[in-house]
């Protein structure tokens, strides 16, 4: 009989397939028309692109392997399926979280035309490298992350004897490596994300104080755009927290309850994450409206 927290994991599972897949796909197909039309992205554009690409992928294991934990608990002894799902997962998180600060710091960068010299070098590189600077980062993030993979692999099953001490060096090794990965890959760029926020967040209001108090009668400019920007690094922001808990939680082993609401977390999170970015985008929500109303169109007249 199925427990209801693992009812819950498959029907967030089925539920992120359902949803994730076709609205990624969206933003996937609606930015690389785009590309089609104008030959060219913005800034902010490309990054939604890979976080598109990367929900996707994301979606996939994650339902995989929600499916294998509640239906397929055989698999879940096989020590390299599991370790290869645990990093594939990371992988993908971390280089979320690094294209969340790339997006964050382009907004930051473009909204609050800092003068220090640490902030013009990230808004010119962000400008005209941002490829070459999204692959460098898919490769860190590799790199950060599969010498654990194959640590923990490489060590030999503990014998009965020694079950307890091989377990503990397994463990410290485990922890080695967990940290330093955990550090660059979620906290370091969670951690300058945070900081772009703030700074934007009071640059803007710093910039409103300024027009509400100016008498020279001078038109208010539309921070409607700054607005929408701020909204979408917060959420996206917030989406990473939520992460970084559940992860804590599943780590200590906390109670069954609080783990399923951890694994529901993570296995919707592509789903949210799509949301965030139709509301970001006006661009990509019209591609999206005109390509469905021609589709609608064709249908009625046929």
């Amino acid at each position: 009989m199925m427990s209801p927290d693992d009812l819950s994991i498959v029907v967030s599972s089925v539920l992120g397939l359902v949803l994730a897949i076709p609205s990624n796909t969206c933003i996937v197909m609606g930015y690389l028309d785009i590309i089609r039309k104008k030959g060219k992205l913005s800034p902010s554009d490309v990054i939604f692109l890979g976080k598109g690409i990367v929900n996707i992928l994301l979606q996939c294991v994650l339902s995989i392997e929600g499916m294998i934990h509640v239906l397929c608990r055989v698999l879940r002894s096989v020590k390299e399926l599991t370790e290869f799902m645990n990093t594939s997962i990371f992988i993908l998180f971390y280089y979320n979280f690094w294209l969340t600060f790339w997006l964050s710091a382009h907004y930051c960068t473009s909204i609050t035309n800092l003068s220090y010299g640490f902030f013009i070098w990230i808004k010119r590189i962000v400008s005209n490298f941002l490829s070459h600077l999204l692959f460098l980062t898919a490769l860190g993030v590799f790199i950060v992350r599969v010498p654990g993979f194959l640590a923990i692999n490489a060590e030999s099953i503990p014998s009965s004897e020694n079950r307890t001490e091989d377990s503990g060096k397994t463990f410290h090794k485990m922890f080695s490596y967990v940290v330093p990965a955990n550090t660059l890959g979620c906290i370091l760029p969670f951690s300058l994300s945070l900081l772009c926020l703030v700074l934007t967040f009071s640059f803007l209001l710093r910039h409103v104080w300024r027009v509400k108090n100016n008498d020279s009668g001078s038109t208010r400019p539309n921070l409607q755009a700054h607005v929408t920007a701020l909204r979408t690094i917060f959420f996206l922001l917030l989406i990473s927290a939520f992460f970084c808990v559940s992860q804590v939680d599943i780590f200590f082993q906390n109670s069954s309850e609080f783990q399923a609401v951890s694994w529901n977390l993570q296995i919707l999170s592509p789903s949210v994450e799509a949301a965030i970015i139709f509301q970001a985008s006006n661009k990509l929500r019209r591609i999206i409206l005109r390509r469905f109303w021609t589709r609608s169109r064709r249908n009625t007249e046929t």
